[in-house]
């Protein structure tokens, strides 16, 4: 690594550090979850504050901004031209869920770590995209391709941002996206969503059930409102994860609400997760409190809470290349009477979104419908490309590590795009604290030092890329 750089960007690390803190903030401060649709706002208010934020700040580093109709937005340094290279990342993010220990909206601060719905996902990694092109900028540093820091407001609830952008625009030569692990993702899982709905019950014990805020995520808390005969009250017991609190009386019997509690994250890794609604059915059929048509649907779905490798559903996959297939069931509810439940998988190659429906509507057989809603194959690039080495050797001069690109779960705007992959700024292999909870779940937090780290490698990976000659 050349050292004058080395010391130029440290230094402007230095200088706007605290500026990156209070800009990452602003963005935390806005509900950016999707909403109802308007003329101005595609995917609701929320999003579209922070898109406007996050052009305001962009503005404020000197950058020149273009809102592409409220679907997304960029800064850009180098000029504007149709041949340029990007970062894209969003700043719409997941509903807050329950466990916080404040407010997830309002960033803190605590050893080295930033808390708060987006820090990491994907507020934190926007700014510092930002950041690294007022360097850029700043510096003086003559570029080939322009640059444009892209910020999209719809990728965890469908990627329709993206969808508009590449309708409209041209696509870059070359992007990367801070969404996603270190050192860097050059192939991900192929992702499915499917709704799997009852038919309508008349006369359930279950009156009420919900969990869940997204398909994509574990929930950490699930609740009911169940029937319970006066014989089988004695059943109604406290359990370490379970509230069970009577809430009125019936002729007959009573009403019993029941909290249920577990340990969330996001659908691509279950492991060590704890699905919330897999603890409230199973409280619900170890004793016997739902109807015999409850029973039916609830057997066929904690299929997907008692393996999610997808093994109980016959859908269970591995093709050697990337990790095997998982599946997970993050939201539960009632509607026109049925029960309905979703499904998030992410399969490898020797499986296909059309086979994972079919499975899954014979393994249910006449338990549940099955009907998929989102199946995207997997995609892989070759770690020998010039553009991901030029971003594995930013990583390794920065870490001094010699890492190598992996495959993952995990969705990203990279799938996208004709020429991108999925680059940081997570390091899962470190360990955090405790107070550190993961993306999608409670106390979302972020290191710090890791966040500018990431900075220097963005900034040395975008200039090795303007080296290179793209066709």
């Amino acid at each position: 690594m050349d050292e004058r750089l080395s010391q130029s960007i440290d230094a402007f690390i230095e200088k706007e550090e605290a500026n990156i803190w209070r800009d990452i903030a602003r963005l935390v401060a806005i509900n950016s979850v999707e909403g109802e649709k308007a003329a101005d706002a595609p995917f609701g208010e929320g999003p579209k504050k922070a898109l406007e934020e996050g052009l305001k700040i962009a503005g404020e580093l000197g950058l020149e901004t273009h809102n592409c109709e409220g679907h997304m937005g960029y800064a850009v340094t180098g000029g504007d031209g149709d041949r340029y290279l990007a970062t894209i990342t969003h700043l719409d993010v997941v509903g807050a869920g329950d466990g916080w220990q404040a407010d997830p909206f309002v960033m803190r601060e605590r050893d080295g770590f930033i808390i708060g719905r987006g820090v990491m996902d994907d507020k934190g990694p926007s700014v510092i995209c930002l950041y690294a092109l007022k360097y850029l900028q700043e510096a003086g540093i003559p570029l080939r391709y322009p640059i444009r820091a892209l910020l999209g407001a719809n990728e965890e609830t469908g990627m329709g941002d993206l969808t508009y952008y590449n309708a409209h625009y041209p696509a870059p030569l070359f992007c990367f996206s801070p969404d996603a692990d270190f050192p860097l993702i050059n192939g991900e899982k192929g992702i499915y969503h499917a709704r799997m709905s009852s038919k309508p019950i008349e006369g359930g014990n279950v009156r009420f059930i919900k969990g869940g805020f997204a398909p994509n995520a574990i929930p950490e808390k699930a609740e009911a409102i169940v029937f319970v005969p006066a014989e089988k009250e004695a059943l109604m017991v406290k359990l370490p994860a379970v509230e069970a609190v009577r809430e009125a009386e019936e002729e007959g019997g009573s009403l019993w609400k029941l909290t249920a509690f577990g340990k969330g994250g996001h659908a691509s890794m279950p492991a060590g997760t704890v699905n919330a609604i897999g603890v409230l059915l199973h409280y619900i059929m170890d004793r016997g409190l739902a109807s015999e048509e409850e029973a039916k649907f609830f057997t066929f779905a904690l299929k997907a809470h008692d393996a999610t490798d997808g093994s109980l559903l016959g859908i269970a996959r591995d093709d050697g290349r990337f990790d095997p297939l998982t599946a997970v069931s993050g939201m539960i509810f009632q509607e026109d009477g049925c029960f309905v439940t979703s499904l998030d998988s992410r399969f490898p190659t020797n499986i296909t979104g059309e086979e994972i429906t079919e499975i899954l509507q014979k393994t249910a057989g006449d338990a549940a419908i099955i009907r998929a809603n989102r199946a995207a194959a997997p995609f892989w690039k070759d770690p020998e490309e010039p553009e991901l080495k030029a971003c594995m050797k930013a990583y390794n001069e920065v870490t001094g590590e010699d890492a190598k690109p992996y495959s993952i779960g995990g969705g990203t705007y990279a799938r996208h795009f004709p020429n991108a992959v999925a680059f940081g700024p997570e390091h899962p292999e470190r360990p955090h604290p405790a107070f550190v909870g993961p993306i999608h779940g409670a106390e979302e937090g972020a290191s710090k030092a890791e966040l500018l780290e990431s900075l220097k490698i963005y900034i040395l990976a975008l200039l090795g890329l303007e080296q290179l000659d793209f066709d």
